[in-house]
C-alpha cells in the first residue's frame, strides 16, 4: 500500500493546517477531511493507511467514526490516532481504548512526539498490510495441491512429499538388504 494516505480530520481547518505541517516533513501523502461523515468517505473508498481523527466535531464524532470502522473488514486494521483538546476524559479515554485506538493525543500537539508515532504506527500497518499478503499467497499455494487441480509446492532440496510415507519391510531380500515399500 505504497500509496496509502493519512488522513486527518478536524473540523477547524487552522487545526487541519498545523498537523498537516507537523507530518509534512516524513513526505507521506496527506488527506484532509472537516467532519466524520468525510473521513467515513475516504476511508471506505480504500488507499487510508492512518487516521488520525480529532474526538469532538458536529455531527458524526471521532468515536462514532471508530466505532464504524471496527465493524466494517477492510477498515477495522487501520490505526487510528484519536486528538482531543478537552484535557483527558477517562470515559472518551476508555471508550477510545476499548475500541482499539492506537493512541489519544492532547491538542496542541508536539510535532516531534506526534511524527513519532504517526511514523511508527504508518509503517507498522503497511508491514502489517504485506504480511497478510503473503500469508493469502502462501494460502492458495497450500490450496493447490493434488487432487484439486495443481502441484504441491516443495521448497529446494526438500523430498518429495510421497518420500515421507512410513515404510513397511516386505522381508524380500535384495543384495544383502531388505526391500522397502512406501505405503
Amino acid at each position: 500500500m505504497p500509496d496509502a494516505k493519512i488522513l486527518i480530520v478536524d473540523d477547524h481547518e487552522d487545526t487541519l493546517y498545523a498537523l498537516e505541517s507537523a507530518l509534512a516533513p516524513l513526505g507521506y501523502l496527506l488527506g484532509r477531511a472537516t467532519s466524520g461523515d468525510e473521513a467515513l468517505k475516504q476511508v471506505l473508498r480504500g488507499q487510508v493507511g492512518l487516521l488520525l481523527l480529532d474526538v469532538r466535531m458536529p455531527g458524526v464524532s471521532g468515536l462514532d467514526v471508530v466505532r464504524y470502522m471496527r465493524r466494517v473488514e477492510q477498515t477495522q486494521h487501520i490505526p487510528v490516532i484519536l486528538l482531543t483538546g478537552f484535557g483527558v476524559d477517562h470515559l472518551v479515554t476508555s471508550t477510545a481504548f476499548g475500541l482499539g485506538v492506537a493512541d489519544l493525543v492532547m491538542k496542541p500537539v508536539d510535532p516531534w512526539v506526534l511524527r513519532t508515532k504517526v511514523r511508527y504506527l504508518y509503517d507498522a500497518h503497511r508491514r502489517f498490510l504485506e504480511l497478510e499478503r503473503e500469508v493469502r499467497a502462501l494460502r492458495a499455494l497450500v490450496e493447490d495441491r493434488p487432487g484439486t487441480g495443481g502441484p504441491v509446492p516443495r521448497a529446494p532440496g526438500l523430498p518429495h512429499p510421497d518420500a515421507c510415507l512410513p515404510v513397511q519391510r516386505t522381508g524380500r531380500a535384495h543384495d544383502g538388504e531388505l526391500e522397502e515399500e512406501r505405503t
